[in-house]
């Protein structure tokens, strides 16, 4: 049944994820507008589309299939701050076991705010395993919450896989373009001027009367 849908005519096709630790899934759609799913690419004519990985990189390499799913079921994010023992421990037994995962910083007021919404208590690194938040590095925890949400016990980890950049728990807000200072400014000044009161017009003099 593969190989006769491999042979029809493509419209697109889009590359997904491994269906194990090194077979890849594919979707592809051929022309009639059927969707079909295989274990081999489809043929050299199909359009490939850009893929997004778990991390919502367009072009990051794709995760095995298994390691998708738990991703997306039960995403994971490490609390971390500097320095931080405990932190670089629990960043390191991540990779190690090839957890993907996204690293939110905590350094400001803003970054703890944050990170207490998060269900923090203080206590670095806090891990979030989908809806179970782990305060502290703990491997045996940590990796029994991973192991609960599905994620392999060891690395299936792609090699060219990269974990997103670590960013601030609170980011500051982006700078105003110009564009957007320049239209601020000038509702300031309209606001101003129309507070600004009108001078009294003049007084017209009185017409002069008939003179004999």
């Amino acid at each position: 049944m593969k190989k006769a849908q491999l042979l029809l005519p493509l419209g697109a096709a889009l590359l997904l994820c491994a269906g194990g630790a090194s077979a890849q899934l594919f979707k592809w759609v051929d022309a009639k507008g059927t969707v079909h799913f295989s274990d081999t690419p489809p043929p050299d004519k199909a359009k490939a589309l850009k893929v997004k990985s778990f991390s919502g990189v367009e072009g990051a390499t794709p995760l095995p299939y298994e390691l998708a799913q738990a991703a997306r079921g039960h995403p994971v994010t490490l609390f971390t701050t500097a320095p931080c023992a405990p932190c670089d421990a629990g960043r390191t037994h991540l990779n190690a076991r090839g957890i993907p995962f996204s690293e939110k910083t905590v350094t400001t007021v803003e970054d703890q705010a944050k990170m207490t919404a998060a269900g923090g208590t203080g206590t670095m690194p806090l891990l979030l395993v989908g809806p179970s938040k782990l305060a502290g590095f703990d491997p045996g925890a940590w990796d029994a919450a991973l192991t609960n949400a599905d994620y392999p016990l060891k690395s299936q980890l792609p090699r060219t896989y990269r974990n997103p950049a670590a960013a601030a728990a609170a980011p500051p807000p982006p700078k105003p373009t110009p564009s957007e200072l320049a239209a601020a400014k000038a509702a300031i000044d309209a606001a101003a001027e129309a507070r600004r009161p009108k001078p009294a017009a003049p007084a017209v003099p009185p017409k002069p009367g008939f003179q004999f």
